[in-house]
């Protein structure tokens, strides 16, 4: 990956470039017969919350899983992660955990608490990568803990390994 940024003064603007590397270019092959008629076994379709209070990195993991087939929802505060996972009942939440109003760690123990929420799969994304940061999230009720930067395709692994049905 590469930035560029371009300036022909002050107040005279600016220009960004962002180059991304191959890998992250997702192509879409032909669909099967069996995925036509919504049979899709090796990439299923999952309902995801992400959450994080840094909206570019929301914004982009979004697209990320939307391009893989998922459909997403967006929170960029705890409680709005509380909110629509109510609504929108994920099969996986992918949680940042210093989130200033309500911490993702206090948002993955209520979601536990919900009667639906025993089968979501709850992803920590964190700066904390800790052996204690860890421990606080398996203890919190999440059933991953990923360091920030995330491969976008370990998340993808993550999702695939996940069973929709809880």
């Amino acid at each position: 990956m590469s930035i560029e940024a371009r300036s022909a003064g002050v107040g005279k603007g600016s220009q960004f470039t962002v180059s991304l590397p191959g890998s992250l270019v997702v192509e879409t092959p032909e669909p099967t017969q069996g995925e036509k008629n919504g049979n899709s076994s090796q990439h299923p379709s999952r309902h995801v919350l992400i959450a994080d209070d840094n909206l570019d990195a929301a914004e982009t993991l979004g697209t990320f899983m939307e391009l893989m087939g998922h459909e997403v929802h967006l929170a960029h505060t705890g409680a709005q992660a509380l909110e629509v996972a109510k609504r929108f009942r994920p099969d996986i939440a992918v949680l940042d955990i210093g989130m200033p109003d309500v911490s993702g760690y206090e948002v993955a123990r209520r979601i536990r608490l919900e009667a639906w929420g025993a089968r979501v799969t709850l992803i920590a994304v964190t700066g904390w990568g800790q052996e204690d940061d860890k421990r606080r999230a398996t203890a919190a009720g999440f059933n991953h803990h990923l360091t920030k930067p995330v491969d976008p395709e370990v998340l993808e692994g993550l999702f695939s390994s996940s069973d929709p049905q809880g």
